[in-house]
């Protein structure tokens, strides 16, 4: 009951506080709302980039590495593309003898493509990125299909003339909401059945590997007979399990194996590139980190002033009830009852600042960014309330020991 009281009598001070002088009680929170606004926009921002990124790198895979001829680079140094130049890119052949002899790898593939790829059905056509992949494409990423079905492995094998392709594709050769499952069109003037159409994704912000509404799947074979020339990278893609950490005995397989394959003295540097999606996401979350402590560094200025500000309402509030406070202590008032009024009071008031600038935030989601979709995390209200409250604390600890700490007969003679 005491605490239910102290709570009440905190929260009608910090009421009458506001009401009583609002213009100076308003321009002394903006600076909490200000920096709140400030940390928890970049918060919302940065999150919602971070997931449409990684939505965007789903095509990657999860536990995979990808055995390229050039490495994959994010920034931080030279890149010495001379020593890269000249090596061999990936072989059909080096796929089957991982795949007869790779143990620490559940699901194995060789994928190549090849954009700006006209295809035709008629009088409608559209330029796409036709991907030759083999049967294992769809264990190592997702291939949503949505009418049809997946290729055969006798399909792949055989190098059959089929075809999955996205919903953009399907939607333009075939018009006039025709089933498309079932139809042919062309590639470079060979005929093609589809078999399978994926799930509409839609525009995205970000379209690493281009969207899959405009890419067409085909065997890897029948894509190698059309597109693959002496100059073609393809690219094997490795599947880990999930016991192996890090992936480090899949990794070292490879290497092992490939060396062995091609012949490699132990003196011989490596001809080849074992390329992690965790790299990538790494050097991410560094842009994303950079950005989130400039939003700390911002906000942090504008709470400042804030706090101030507050602790300013503060020490004013002590003075205006200096009268006040002697009565209450004359009345057997404890030093924590109005420690924690004050305190309280000031909380109150920072919280206010604090929740304006969460709504701000809030109605900032419903704002169009182009195809970028705002998300105000619980998370981030929760940690935006948290820091009006320390904030609240920090500024209003000095004002309520000067109340506390009064002599209850020099506080009712003050005027």
């Amino acid at each position: 009951m005491l605490a239910l009281r102290l709570t009440f009598e905190s929260f009608r001070f910090a009421w009458q506080a506001l009401r009583s002088n609002l213009l100076r009680t308003t321009l002394s929170l903006l600076g909490v709302t200000i920096g709140i606004f400030s940390i928890i926009a970049v918060f919302t921002l940065v999150d919602s980039l971070e997931r449409n990124i990684k939505d965007s790198l789903a095509f990657i895979g999860k536990d995979v590495v990808y055995v390229q001829k050039w490495p994959w680079f994010f920034g931080g140094g030279q890149y010495p593309w001379w020593k890269y130049f000249q090596r061999p890119a990936p072989k059909l052949e080096e796929y089957r003898y991982l795949q007869a002899n790779l143990e620490n790898a559940s699901y194995l593939s060789i994928i190549d493509g090849q954009g700006g790829v006209t295809l035709k059905n008629g009088n409608n056509s559209l330029e796409a990125e036709v991907q030759g992949i083999t049967y294992d494409f769809n264990q190592i990423t997702e291939v949503p299909v949505a009418q049809g079905r997946y290729f055969t492995p006798q399909e792949v094998e055989a190098a059959r003339n089929v075809a999955i392709v996205g919903a953009e594709i399907a939607e333009t050769l075939f018009p006039s909401g025709i089933d498309p499952v079932g139809k042919e069109f062309k590639i470079k003037g060979i005929r093609f059945l589809i078999v399978g159409v994926q799930e509409k994704k839609g525009k995205s912000t970000f379209d690493f590997g281009g969207s899959p509404d405009t890419k067409c799947y085909v065997p890897y074979l029948a894509f190698a007979k059309m597109f693959q020339t002496r100059y073609s990278t393809p690219t094997i893609v490795a599947k880990g399990f999930e016991r192996d950490a890090g992936l480090v005995q899949l990794e070292s397989e490879i290497t092992g194996l490939l060396r062995t394959r091609r012949g490699l003295k132990p003196s011989q540097d490596d001809s080849f590139s074992i390329n992690r999606p965790e790299a990538g996401l790494k050097a991410i979350s560094g842009v994303f980190g950079v950005l989130t402590l400039a939003g700390w560094v911002i906000g942090s200025f504008s709470i400042l002033v804030g706090g101030f500000g507050i602790a300013n309402i503060m020490f004013v509030s002590v003075k205006e009830r200096t009268n006040l406070i002697g009565i209450q202590k004359s009345l057997g008032a404890k030093n924590y009852f109005i420690l924690f009024q004050f305190l309280f009071e000031a909380v109150v008031l920072s919280l206010i600042g604090g929740g304006v600038g969460l709504l701000l935030v809030w109605l900032l989601t419903f704002m169009k960014l182009g195809t970028l979709e705002l998300l105000f995390s619980a998370q981030n209200a929760v940690l935006g309330l948290g820091v009006a409250s320390l904030i609240g604390v920090l500024s209003g600890i000095l004002p309520a020991l000067l109340a506390a700490r009064m002599d209850p007969v020099v506080a009712i003679r003050a005027k």
